[in-house]
């Protein structure tokens, strides 16, 4: 369904993550939906390079997809900032359990999401929050 349309009409329709937080279902379609939201915004309104758009977006749908896989959240939230040369991008749910990068070898099948984010972004991290965390992380915006 999202796939078919145009990504740029996708921050019309589920709401854009540079002004406001939007929020997501717990489903496994929600790190999809989360790269298109990813894809339209560094694409269509920041210009942003293809290798920097194209980890971004991967290491987005690893984040929505950890917080879909591990936190129970009903809902998980996604935002994107753009500040002095870097875009951020951050991931909100409630559990305030937070996340392990875990040793990973060539033949490992899972496991490897925190591995690619350390390996691919300038910094992350994760703050807590009174009800829950922020896991973020950093790219240069010029690649």
């Amino acid at each position: 369904m999202w796939d078919a349309e145009p990504v740029s009409t996708v921050l019309d329709r589920v709401g854009d993550p540079t002004a406001a937080e939007v929020p997501l279902p717990n489903l496994p379609e929600s790190a999809r939906l989360a790269r298109r939201l990813t894809q339209a915004v560094l694409r269509h309104r920041w210009a942003a390079s293809t290798q920097v758009t194209e980890h971004t977006v991967l290491l987005v749908s690893e984040l929505v997809g950890n917080a879909v896989r591990h936190t129970g959240a009903h809902t998980i939230g996604i935002r994107l900032l753009r500040r002095s040369g870097h875009i951020r991008v951050e991931v909100r749910d409630p559990s305030r359990g937070l996340p392990c990068r875990l040793p990973v070898s060539e033949l490992d099948t899972s496991g490897r999401g925190l591995f690619l984010v350390d390996t691919l972004a300038e910094r992350w991290g994760v703050d807590l929050l009174p009800r829950g965390k922020t896991t973020w992380f950093e790219m240069r915006a010029d690649g």
